[in-house]
């Protein structure tokens, strides 16, 4: 009885793979693409999964992919690493900059030597990238941060901003909005005390956050707008007199946060999925470097199994809008 049945799955993966090599090809991807994958510091654990996300899909399309870095998320700490992928010719770099401007020059240079160039997460200024592949709508990011920290103090009080570095593209866009949503009269009745940075790093996000309470005794809560941050005030206030005052919300991880939403500390907070960026941003890549798209607006072009995207104004591709996670969906989630 096993027999016919193995032969029948034999069969069935054969028609299975040989679709799958017929949709590659029609998407118009070449085969052993050299794609590299920059992210803001190495460690970080939300870039990890965002890298791994890169290179669960350059697998797929049967290309080169590696993942370097620095160990800092310093404004020019990924300069040298952009013009050592620019001596290897890779056929494209995928980058999460540390500074909007900084980079420019750099990633231009890449692309005068046909590199294509694709930021992710956090962008360059247009000229330095033919694509951005941004986790949402920046409006909506910023915006949905003030209404999710609204309703944890119910509107009223004051509260402080733990950002990454302070010339991170994607956290001062975030924060803008942040102040634009702010200006609401429904808001005016709550404060925005402090900006504090804790450029990436767990350590120094711990002691900012121990500042802001001792500094600002009514604080009613934190927005990290940084998985670090998030993480860092979290553990701070969860082992602390704060616990049960200070609300902690921002952008995080499930993963990183589920113990403190079991512990109480987090009531909730936002994310989308950082391999699902990583992932898209490679099929943007490998969609350049064939030859499918330019990144102009209006281009389509095929993202596996994310589907069909589009090249919206200024070179931007959008994956979706972020989630809230909280105690009753935290544990549908492994990332």
């Amino acid at each position: 009885m096993m027999k016919p049945v193995r032969h029948a799955c034999t069969a069935l993966l054969c028609a299975m793979l040989l679709g799958a090599g017929l949709s590659a090809h029609a998407a118009g991807i070449k085969e052993g693409l050299k794609i590299a994958f920059v992210p803001k510091q190495i460690n970080n654990p939300y870039e990890v999964i965002a890298d791994n996300g890169g290179m669960d899909a350059i697998k797929e399309f049967k290309g080169d992919g590696k993942v370097v870095g620095p160990s800092d998320a310093g404004a020019s700490s990924q300069v040298s690493y952009i013009n050592t992928l620019t001596t290897q010719r890779q056929d494209a770099i995928v980058i999460a900059a540390n500074d909007a401007n900084a980079l420019v020059p750099y990633l231009k240079r890449a692309m005068a030597q046909g590199i294509k160039v694709v930021t992710f997460d956090s962008d360059t200024a247009p000229e330095g990238r033919q694509i951005f592949v941004n986790q949402a709508n920046a409006e909506s990011i910023g915006r949905g941060q003030i209404q999710l920290v609204a309703k944890l103090m119910n509107n009223e009080g004051e509260f402080a901003i733990l950002s990454a570095t302070p010339n991170a593209t994607n956290q001062n866009t975030w924060i803008k909005w942040m102040q634009e949503e702010l200006k609401k009269p429904e808001y005016s009745k709550m404060k925005l005390v402090k900006i504090a940075y804790g450029n990436d790093d767990d350590q120094k996000s711990f002691v900012e956050t121990q500042g802001l309470l001792q500094a600002y005794p009514n604080l009613k809560a934190i927005v990290a707008p940084t998985s670090v941050g998030i993480a860092a005030a979290a553990r701070y206030i969860s082992s602390s007199s704060s616990k049960g005052k200070v609300a902690v919300t921002g952008l995080g991880t499930p993963n990183q946060m589920r113990a403190f939403v079991k512990n109480g500390t987090v009531k909730a907070f936002q994310l989308w999925d950082p391999g699902a960026l990583g992932y898209l941003a490679a099929y943007a890549a490998a969609n350049l470097a064939s030859g499918t798209i330019s990144g102009k607006e209006g281009d389509t072009f095929d993202a596996g199994k994310l589907g069909k995207r589009t090249v919206g104004k200024s070179g931007e591709v959008i994956l979706g809008p972020p989630t809230t996670f909280d105690a009753s969906n935290i544990d549908n989630f492994n990332f």
